[in-house]
């Protein structure tokens, strides 16, 4: 079973997957929060940092593009080819407002013949193996087999498709009959994402796709750095574990030289996963976001911690336990 960590934005940075990498072995590739060149395919500041080679060593690591230019995908492929890579991977799944009126993201699916056109330019071109993050339509899942069918005419490394369309957002029930199809139909290898958020979410999905072997987390091992590992039959995660983990982090993210204001700022948006760790805690989590100091954070979590409502049963909410079949 192959088992990635998904790109999440502002939060599995290099740093984090350093740290995650230390404490949770288990993870086959990390994928990069997506890089967004400008028009002549130019990136740089923190996107440039998070995929230097010496900021992850160790670590195997795969850059995400979010772009729908073939010339600017080219120049940032070319660049991290450089670097050492030899494979990127291509966002075409983002559902976020911000992205999609662009015709990036899940937006790159308003318009197959663009997609096609991109597709046929970028793998003519780049020497680099390519796979692709995608939605199954933008409505509706009934969309993705024409989708699939620009994606069959090109050798991607991997197909990488969230059981959702672009209306679900992160809401809606996967909807397995359409995934099903990918996986069925692909040229390519497939990689299922969505909804995992503990061993069992794996039983619809494998009822749906048997012998289906390549699986994509992310709010799930967000909410729980251990999954990983619990998918492979592993220890649940403990209290102590989740302390010394975030303990490192912490002092990762200030010896990266990040203020304390940016320092607070990271660790609240991963809470925003980890409380469902915690059943019942809103009180506890109101105090860590409330937190406007990080003695202010360490007394919060201190109390939190002290409470025992700790359960590694908790996981963050979805849709995982009534995966759509229709």
């Amino acid at each position: 079973m192959k088992l990635s960590f998904a790109p999440m934005e502002g939060i599995t940075t290099y740093i984090y997957r350093r740290v995650h990498r230390g404490l949770f072995p288990g993870v086959d590739r990390y994928y990069s929060p997506f890089i967004a060149p400008d028009g002549s395919g130019r990136f740089k500041g923190a996107a440039r940092r998070d995929v230097l080679p010496e900021n992850n060593t160790g670590i195997p690591l795969v850059p995400q593009i979010l772009c729908n230019r073939a010339e600017a995908f080219l120049a940032v492929a070319e660049e991290l080819g450089a670097m050492g890579y030899g494979e990127v991977s291509l966002n075409a799944g983002c559902p976020s407002a911000t992205v999609v009126p662009k015709h990036k993201g899940s937006g790159m699916l308003l318009d197959l013949g663009s997609l096609d056109r991109f597709l046929d330019e970028v793998f003519s071109r780049c020497a680099l193996r390519i796979s692709v993050k995608t939605r199954l339509g933008l409505e509706s899942g009934e969309e993705f087999s024409a989708i699939l069918e620009i994606y069959n005419r090109y050798p991607l490394s991997e197909l990488i498709i969230h059981a959702r369309p672009r209306s679900g957002m992160y809401r809606s029930a996967p909807d397995l009959s359409a995934f099903a199809l990918g996986y069925e139909k692909s040229n390519a290898p497939v990689c299922y994402n969505g909804d995992i958020f503990r061993a069992q979410s794996l039983a619809g999905v494998l009822e749906a796709a048997p012998g289906l072997d390549s699986f994509m987390l992310g709010r799930g091992a967000a909410a729980n750095p251990a999954l990983f590992r619990e998918l492979r039959g592993g220890a649940a995660l403990d209290a102590g574990e989740l302390r010394a983990f975030l303990e490192r982090l912490e002092a990762a993210l200030m010896e990266a030289g990040l203020e304390e204001r940016f320092v607070l700022a990271r660790l609240k948006e991963l809470w925003f996963y980890l409380i469902h760790m915690f059943p019942g805690s809103a009180r506890g989590a109101k105090h860590i976001n409330k937190a406007q100091r990080l003695s202010d954070y360490h007394a919060a979590l201190s109390a939190l911690f002290s409470e025992g409502g700790f359960s590694p049963a908790g996981y963050f909410p979805g849709t995982g336990e009534g995966l759509a079949r229709g």
